[in-house]
Parts: structure tokens; C-alpha cells; sequence
């Protein structure tokens, strides 16, 4: 089965941005998608900011993205753009790491006002490391994110209706990508 990586650019953990990856993880686990998650957070910030390209810490996540046949990047939106921390992560990524890959982008904000924010700053550098399918965007405002008092969220309906929807138009792409045909007929030649 395909491989999905999440991708949480959030600098804060638990967050809203990687409640929507958590969230798509476990409808695509239920599919029998396997699916990892990392949090861009989580890479030393010494590798981050001085641009370690060759640092131990970016072996694992690299080889996730490898394998991955989609991607789903999480970030909130401050100041009408995404997180640095996912920048700083995504400028350590090889020059065509997305190529071949379905991508969802979801993001988070305070206000209905940044709504274009991935489309104007996001976009542009999942095209640049290669991305040429990525799926319409999600884009949610706090209030349409409740988190319980047990850690879990409750989605507005709407956005859970717009998320289920993305989601399998993901599983959809990633099952007609010629690239994941030809993973999945490798095993079978002679």
C-alpha cells in the first residue's frame, strides 16, 4: 500500500495545524495507507538556522519524504504567511524532494484573512522542490477547531466535511499517479 508523510510546521506541539494531519492520519490509516508524521519542530533548531544540509537529524525525515507517495504539510499562518520553522526544514529538503508526489497542504489562522496565504507564499516552494499536483488547500480558522479537554478535537462540520473530501481526492490521486502504478506493478514483474 502507499506510503503517506505528514508534515506539522507548527513551532508549538500539541497545535490546531497538527490536529488536521492527525486527523487525515487516521482516516488514511483506516484505508490501509501507512502513515508517518513528523513535526518540523522537532530537527535541531542549530540545523535549522545554520542550514546543516548533511546533519544526522534530517536522515530519517528525508527517507520518509523518499518513500512517500503523497505529503500532507500543516502550518499555521502568522503574519499572513507559514511558520519559519517549516520554511527553515523545507530549505534543507533536496532541490526536487516533492517531485512525484500528490500534495495536501492544509493551514490554520486567527483570521479568514490569510485564507491566500498558501496559495502566495506556500505554494511557490512545494513547486520549487517539485510538486506539480497539489490538491486544493484546506485552510481553517481557530474557532473551527475545538480541542476537547482529553487532548482530542472536534472539527466544525463543514471543515470535517472539507477535510474527508481532500483526503480521498488524495487517495484518489495517489492511486492513478503513474508513479505509484509503477511501485505497485514492481513487485509483480519477473
Amino acid at each position: 500500500m502507499a506510503h503517506i508523510l505528514g508534515i506539522a510546521g507548527s513551532p508549538s506541539h500539541p497545535s490546531r495545524s497538527y490536529s488536521l494531519v492527525e486527523y487525515a492520519s487516521k482516516i488514511l490509516s483506516q484505508q490501509g495507507f501507512t502513515v508517518d508524521i513528523i513535526l518540523a519542530r522537532d530537527i535541531p533548531a542549530e540545523d535549522l538556522v545554520f542550514g546543516r544540509y548533511n546533519s544526522p537529524a534530517l536522515e530519517k525525515p528525508k527517507a520518509l519524504l523518499e518513500k512517500a507517495d503523497g505529503v500532507i504539510i500543516a502550518t499555521p499562518i502568522y503574519k499572513a504567511a507559514y511558520t519559519g520553522v517549516l520554511k527553515a526544514f523545507l530549505d534543507l529538503l533536496p532541490q526536487k524532494a516533492l517531485a512525484g508526489k500528490v500534495i495536501l497542504p492544509l493551514a490554520t489562522g486567527g483570521t479568514i484573512a490569510h485564507l491566500l496565504s498558501i496559495e502566495y507564499a506556500l505554494k511557490p516552494v512545494l513547486s520549487e522542490l517539485g510538486a506539480r499536483h497539489i490538491l486544493s488547500t484546506i485552510y481553517t480558522v481557530d474557532q473551527q477547531i475545538k480541542i476537547q479537554p482529553d487532548g482530542s478535537i472536534q472539527l466544525d462540520a463543514e471543515i470535517e466535511q472539507r477535510l474527508q473530501d481532500v483526503v480521498q481526492d488524495l487517495v484518489k490521486a495517489i492511486n492513478i499517479s503513474p508513479v505509484t502504478k509503477e511501485v505497485a506493478h514492481a513487485g509483480d514483474r519477473p
